[in-house]
């Protein structure tokens, strides 16, 4: 009993470490707190390493990781965040070393920012500096505190990798800062430098980690495929001559592409041939036999659904991720921040219209608005008696599984209303739009919709609610979520390499699409068929676009693209009507402008370095185009 009070007085004096080490260029260090304490007992350090996980996704206790009240699709062409689009900055044009936007901003709470990532670091070197002098008395916490120490290494180049995503070269430290330390002779290393730094630090992690461990802990294949992920990044237009090309901060030796997505390319066959763990797309990934029937869309649809839905034992897929309890610990609100006013929930992360035509249709055709029109971006309209013979007038009939598991529409069915809503929806499908009677005056407001009679303030801005990320179980209203977030998977890694073959092209080039259509194919979609790298490059990207909606890799994958010039456009709402007499109307209606978004030139694929650390060591060379 003694030695758990003593625990629980060790842990309390870590979250203090935890919270008070906030910046890198703060003379407070870890070492004015009582180390030997900390690394006297290694189950102690675990507890330690614990809350180094935790500051993975953030300083606060709104999410973990990519689970968060804003999702980073809502900087991107995906999704709007209704409350406070304005500290979208990056996709405003507005960003500054003054203003970093929502996720990277010391006073919003974002996990992208230098605060939080430099003072997780700090306490990663700490552990790693002090872990080899901690007495272990058995084998099992000797192997405790390899474990523990690959752990380490994980975690730091995770951050390290952030850093380097949104800021290029950082300041590189393996040793904790001390008390009284002079800032003023650090300085940025280059971005090979730092890929360099993060590579070292995965291979020790990589030997160091078990294959198997606690569910929810690193693994060496975490530790793969964060590999996997940091040299596509690296390897991308962004960080080789798209954007100041001489500049060693944002931009690798001229002729250092190849070799990248060569290193690329590798990194991920590692993962697919095994050499970490055995891994594989969860459902069925044999070339499916078309017309699918609407039951076969259905389990195709279930299927995808339910890898964001995992509560217990992770499945085939799932690299790493981030568990969640229903009390306690980290916290998962997704159902109550994403799910819909009709609930009582608070409707963020919208999907924009753009984003939802992006969705193929169930035979692996591309969806268009108008196929008579193709001019016509707008009205789309047809009477109860046409929808009878033909369902796939309405835009969201006939299309592919993924959809109807990431986009909530009008009228798509969801969960059991709460009491007092069931008697406006006894059908429990979602009521984003409007009832009209037939002769074209109002009748009511779908109860999903910013005028609908239960609430207002918390209604879609563009039509649609994200499906993806919660769970049918969970009433969103009272309980928090336990599915997991899913940080690696294995569909991303057979996407990496899938892009970095098709960017080397020539032989790879048919290896990257066969890994395409594995992902393809497990999503009830034919195989996609070209010699064509520049066709083969459209169909890579797009399939990313939609294995990942919302999954925060939008984010990264634009920038190092560098196409946000040609996705980042203004948000409009789509206005459904639907008549007393079945009749249907869909309006993309341009009077109703709910975000204005500008791109404002390629000094904003890169965050700035924030102005108070700037401040605090003027030395540091400041990204190119921000003062």
């Amino acid at each position: 009993m003694k030695k758990v009070f003593n625990y629980l007085i060790v842990i309390s004096v870590l979250l203090f470490m935890v919270t008070s080490c906030t910046d890198v260029l703060n003379q407070q260090a870890v070492d004015s707190f009582n180390k030997e304490v900390v690394f006297s007992d290694i189950m102690v350090v675990k507890s330690y390493l614990g809350s180094c996980y935790d500051r993975m996704g953030g300083p606060n206790n709104d999410g973990v990781l990519g689970l968060h009240r804003d999702l980073l699709s809502s900087g991107t062409d995906h999704t709007l965040c209704p409350f406070r689009p304005a500290n979208y900055v990056n996709i405003k044009g507005t960003a500054s070393p003054d203003q970093l936007g929502f996720f990277a901003a010391d006073n919003l709470g974002g996990w992208l920012r230098w605060k939080n990532l430099y003072s997780n670091i700090q306490n990663l070197n700490t552990i790693i500096a002090k872990i080899d002098n901690v007495h272990v008395a058995s084998p099992l916490e000797e192997a405790l505190k390899t474990q523990i120490k690959g752990e380490a290494y994980f975690i730091r180049a995770f951050m390290y990798s952030q850093l380097l995503f949104v800021h290029g070269g950082v300041v590189l430290s393996t040793e904790p800062f001390k008390l009284g330390q002079d800032f003023l002779t650090i300085k940025r290393s280059s971005i090979a430098e730092t890929k360099d730094f993060i590579l070292a630090d995965i291979a020790k992690a990589i030997s160091l980690l078990p294959a198997t461990i606690e569910q929810g802990r690193a693994t060496r294949a975490a530790a793969g495929a964060l590999k996997s992920r940091v040299l596509l990044f690296c390897a991308g237009k962004l960080t080789n001559g798209g954007y100041q090309p001489d500049n060693p901060l944002v931009s690798f030796p001229a002729g250092s592409q190849t070799n990248l997505l060569k290193a690329a390319r590798d990194a991920a066959k590692d993962v697919m041939n095994g050499t970490y763990g055995t891994y594989s797309l969860a459902g069925n990934t044999s070339d499916p036999v078309l017309p699918l029937t609407e039951e076969q869309v259905k389990a195709y649809s279930d299927n995808y659904f339910y890898i964001f839905d995992q509560k217990g034992k992770w499945n085939s897929e799932t690299i790493w991720g981030v568990q969640f309890p229903l009390t306690g610990g980290n916290i998962n609100q997704v159902n109550r921040w994403n799910g819909s006013n009709g609930y009582h929930n608070f409707g963020n992360n919208d999907p924009t219209e753009p984003a939802v035509r992006s969705f193929e249709m169930a035979d692996g055709s591309e969806f268009k608005w108008d196929t008579a029109n193709p001019a016509n971006e707008t009205l789309r309209s047809a009477t109860a008696a046409q929808l009878a013979i033909n369902p796939l007038l309405s835009p969201y009939n006939g299309r592919e599984p993924r959809f109807y598991a990431t986009i909530l529409y009008h009228g798509a069915p969801w969960q059991t209303r709460p009491i007092d809503v069931v008697g406006f929806d006894p059908f429990n499908r979602i009521q984003s739009g409007f009832f009209y009677n037939n002769n074209g005056s109002l009748k009511i407001a779908g109860i999903d919709s910013r005028q609908g009679l239960i609430e207002s303030w918390n209604g879609t801005k563009t039509g649609y609610y994200l499906k993806k990320f919660q769970d049918p179980a969970t009433v969103g209203q009272y309980f928090n979520n336990t599915n997991t977030w899913v940080e690696f998977r294995y569909a991303e890694i057979l996407m990496n390499y899938a892009e970095a073959c098709i960017e080397l092209g020539g032989a790879d080039l048919q290896n990257g699409l066969d890994a395409l259509n594995l992902v393809r194919n497990r999503a009830g979609l034919p195989d996609r068929v070209t010699t064509d790298q520049a066709t083969a490059r459209t169909f890579v990207r797009h399939e990313r676009e939609i294995e990942f909606f919302a999954e925060g890799h939008r984010f990264f994958d634009i920038r190092r693209w560098m196409i946000c010039d040609k996705v980042i456009k203004n948000v409009y709402g789509m206005m459904v009507k639907e008549f007393e007499n079945g009749n249907m109307e869909w309006l993309l209606n341009y009077k109703d402008l709910e975000d204005t978004r500008t791109w404002g030139g390629d000094k904003f694929y890169w965050l700035p370095i924030p102005r108070e650390e700037m401040n605090k060591a003027p030395q540091l060379q400041q990204n190119p185009g921000y003062n």
